[in-house]
Formats: structure tokens, C-alpha cells, sequence
């Protein structure tokens, strides 16, 4: 369904496009050096987020191989590009098989790492909205995203219905939550999963937490805006106009499709479009740039897989 969902996305966008064009582009069109300049930021990105890790399951008492933590979070990664969010639960199972780790304590600190990246991403998107609030404003008229006229549209008995949906999963979790508390196994899972969840309260070195996360986020922005030097038409847009590409973005990376694929072309394309990029251009450099990032995803995948692999022949060779 995911790859449903980008396919039909992707083919709706490019069906009018001039394939002559990015054929030209990348038979020389585009600076191929900017593009590899971007390239380590993409891997940095990830190596911050194995380093943050590491941080976050030190209050546990755990603390495993950075060259694990770094293989788990490439080849999560990568494996959400097929099942998209997989990776998430992937990433816990390895680094569980190979440091010996509770997988629910891992899975608990992985909760708490994405409530600070999605907290750090709702920041610098007010931030950047504040500061283009004229460029958002015809970005939501763009593209459909109009709140107030959705929420017009919104009768006083949908208001209720909602309403009393919220309560009623709110009491039907706390249900839940009893029921699953009467069996002694569950409640040591559960009890697991929070003291994963609660780790980022009692870090031992919350500065350098901190410093990992704004590396992390740092390193994804950088490896978009680089990629704005690589064709004549984005190059002159400026650190502003690639910091708005980027918010709309992170958000429409939160569809479930492989990589964003298709949703995140058509928010990009949009705000290029709203920075005086011409239509076709925009909808070049969102596939280009989508495409050769997430081959490099694809690679980092690959050699984890192989990196894991040595580690297994290792250890077997080390058992009597």
C-alpha cells in the first residue's frame, strides 16, 4: 500500500513533466560536485543519531558498540524504504541481538528520542513560519492545506463526535492499561518499556544529548540546502528558501510511503514554485535530489548488512 500510495502520487506529479530535462541534467545539467559535497552530511546525520543513542541508554546501565548502534540505524533506514517506519522496531531487534539489550527497553528509548526530534522540529518550523509567514500562507492555499476553511466546513455535531471519539479512546487505554497490568510478565515489560521512555529525564550528559540532536537535524538541512548549488535555478534562492522546502518537508516525510516519495515531491515542488522556480524545474530537482539521496540510503543499508554479517562470522569463529 505504501508503494501504492507513491507510485499513484509520483505518476499524478511527472505525467506532464519534460523527461528531456532531467535526462539533461544529469548527463551534465547539474553540478555533480555539490552533490557529493551533500553527501556526508546524509551519513553524519545518521552517525549523530548512533551517537545520541548511546547517550540515551547510558542511565540504563547498557552501553554498547558505537559500530552497532551505527549499522542498526543505517539499516533501519534503509529498510523503511520498503515498509515504511519498520526500521524503528528493526533498529531495537538488532541492537538487542547484538549487545544484548532488552529489546523493550530499547523500543522505550526510541519513544523518547522521537518525541525530542518531533519537539526540535515543531520549534524551527514555528520559527521559519514566523519569519515566512506570507510564503506558508500561500503554500497552505497552494496545495489545499487551508485550516481555516476546513475547520468552516466542520458542522457543531462533528465537533461533538470528535469530542467524545478522544474520550473514548482515552478511557478505553486506560482500560487496557489495568488489564494488561494483572499479568506479571506484562507489567515487567511495561516496566521495561517505561524506564526506555524515561531515560532522556535522567541523562547523565544532557548537554552532549543536545549537541548530538542539533548535529542530527544540522546535518539534514545541510544535505538538502548543499543539493540547491547543483542546478543554476535553486542556486541563488539562499539558506531561507531551502529552510522552507525543508519544514514542509520533515512534514510530509510523516506519510507513510517509502522515503516520503511522492508527498515530499509535491511540498518541495511547491515551495520552489513559491520561490520563482519554474514548474518544471522545481519538479526536476525534487526527483533528482530525492532520488540520489535515498540511493545513498540504499548503500548505508547494504553495508550494514555486510558489516553485521562479518560481526556473525566473527563471533561464531570465537565460539568453541
Amino acid at each position: 500500500m505504501p508503494l501504492l500510495l507513491a507510485g499513484v502520487i509520483l505518476h499524478w506529479m511527472y505525467s506532464g513533466v519534460d523527461w528531456g530535462a532531467v535526462w539533461a541534467a544529469l548527463e551534465g545539467g547539474m553540478n555533480w560536485w555539490w552533490m557529493l559535497l551533500s553527501m556526508p552530511f546524509g551519513i553524519s546525520a545518521q552517525l549523530f543519531r548512533a551517537l545520541r543513542w548511546r547517550v540515551v541508554l547510558k542511565p540504563m546501565g547498557e552501553n554498547p558498540r558505537l559500530s552497532t548502534c551505527c549499522n542498526s540505524i543505517f539499516l533501519s533506514y534503509a529498510s523503511s524504504l520498503a515498509i515504511p517506519r519498520v526500521g524503528e522496531v528493526l533498529r531495537c531487534g538488532v541492537l538487542s541481538k547484538y549487545e544484548d539489550i532488552s529489546f523493550t527497553r530499547l523500543v522505550g528509548s526510541v519513544v523518547s528520542e522521537r518525541v525530542v526530534d518531533m519537539s526540535m522540529v515543531f520549534l524551527f518550523s514555528m520559527a521559519t513560519m514566523l519569519t515566512q509567514i506570507p510564503v506558508f500562507l500561500d503554500f497552505f492555499e497552494e496545495t489545499g492545506l487551508d485550516l481555516r476553511g476546513s475547520l468552516g466546513r466542520f458542522s457543531e455535531t462533528g465537533y461533538w463526535v470528535t469530542a467524545l471519539c478522544a474520550v473514548a479512546a482515552c478511557v478505553l487505554m486506560v482500560l487496557l492499561m489495568k488489564k494488561l497490568k494483572l499479568f506479571s510478565r506484562t507489567k515487567a515489560k511495561f516496566a521495561k518499556l517505561v524506564e526506555g521512555m524515561t531515560s532522556v529525564a535522567r541523562l547523565q550528559n544532557p548537554w552532549l544529548f543536545l549537541l548530538y540532536s542539533v548535529g542530527i537535524w544540522l546535518s539534514y538541512y545541510l544535505h538538502f540546502y548543499i543539493a540547491f548549488y547543483c542546478f543554476e535555478y535553486t542556486a541563488g534562492l539562499g539558506p531561507v528558501a531551502a529552510l522552507v522546502a525543508f519544514v514542509v518537508g520533515c512534514f510530509a516525510v510523516l506519510v507513510p510511503t517509502p522515503n516520503g516519495a511522492g508527498p515530499w515531491h509535491f511540498v518541495v515542488k511547491t515551495a520552489l514554485v513559491l520561490y520563482g522556480v519554474q514548474d518544471n524545474d522545481a519538479a526536476v530537482f525534487a526527483l533528482i535530489v530525492h532520488t540520489l539521496q535515498t540511493m545513498l540510503t540504499v548503500v548505508l543499508g547494504l553495508y550494514a548488512l555486510a558489516a553485521l554479517a562479518m560481526t556473525r562470522m566473527k563471533k561464531a569463529e570465537r565460539t568453541p
